[in-house]
């Protein structure tokens, strides 16, 4: 029988909240057994580039990456966003470890090709997530806060979508754990109304996503989103739940099936 494993992916909104992120991270040091955290900061990102006068440039939601940029995520995601995360928890004693997908090349990706006549620049799809290798450091004891930087293996970064690295990393953890994967931000979980906190639709499969995609229920970030949970489930990820950040014991939110 396997182990459990709980991974979360928190938010860039709530990692700029000192409030929700005090008590998310309270919450993930009390969860038991073995656990990874995976984060956001894209909202962090776009203070810094703005103080250093470099403009975001958005396209659906999805941030393009030109060099400039890249050098900010690199900096804000993978330093100033991850190591305080990582500083926070040791203080709520997890022995944590920050990885870019460069480190002990745990995630490799290749450069989002130009489709529909937009390049989003260095902005990276993933190929392969090493869960051998990650598993080792969990069985040592470690546990993994993942920022949302991979690599191309010839020495080039690339900026990726953060519930993606949660997907992959789940989908490659689950030959070996038996894995929950927890989405937590700023919402009770997928609303069926967005003017509505309380309108949480309590599960959703693959055909009910493309019900309420198709009636326009579900639109714009949470499309990629609720894809990612979708394709973790297909490749043996026991449970994906969509979340508030203050709910991350998995007893409420919505849960992918």
């Amino acid at each position: 029988m396997k182990q459990k494993l709980t991974i979360v992916k928190v938010g860039g909104a709530v990692v700029e909240d000192e409030t929700q992120l005090t008590q998310l991270l309270k919450d993930f040091s009390a969860i038991e057994g073995k656990k990874v955290l995976i984060h956001g900061g894209g909202r962090r990102a776009t203070q810094v580039a703005a103080s250093l006068g470099i403009e975001s440039k958005m396209v659906g939601g999805r941030r393009i990456t030109d060099a400039d940029m890249l050098s900010v995520v690199t900096m804000v995601y993978g330093g100033l966003v991850n190591k305080s995360l990582v500083a926070r928890l040791q203080a709520n004693g997890v022995n944590a470890l920050g990885l870019t997908g460069a480190d002990i090349n745990v995630i490799r990706s290749h450069k989002r090709p130009i489709k529909d006549g937009i390049d989003f620049g260095f902005v990276g799809d993933v190929d392969k997530a090493d869960g051998q290798m990650l598993s080792h450091l969990i069985e040592s004891g470690i546990t993994p806060v993942m920022a949302p930087l991979t690599h191309d293996g010839e020495g080039h970064i690339l900026n990726t979508n953060a519930d993606t690295i949660a997907s992959e990393t789940a989908k490659a953890l689950a030959p070996f754990y038996d894995v929950t994967l927890i989405y937590s931000f700023e919402k009770k979980g997928v609303l069926r109304n967005p003017d509505d906190d309380n309108s949480v639709i309590p599960t959703i499969t693959r055909a009910d996503f493309e019900h309420y995609k198709a009636d326009g229920t579900i639109s714009g970030g949470m499309l990629p989103k609720i894809e990612n949970a979708l394709n973790a489930i297909d490749a043996g990820v026991s449970r994906v739940i969509i979340t508030l950040a203050t709910a991350i014991d998995g007893q409420s939110g919505t849960q992918i099936f």
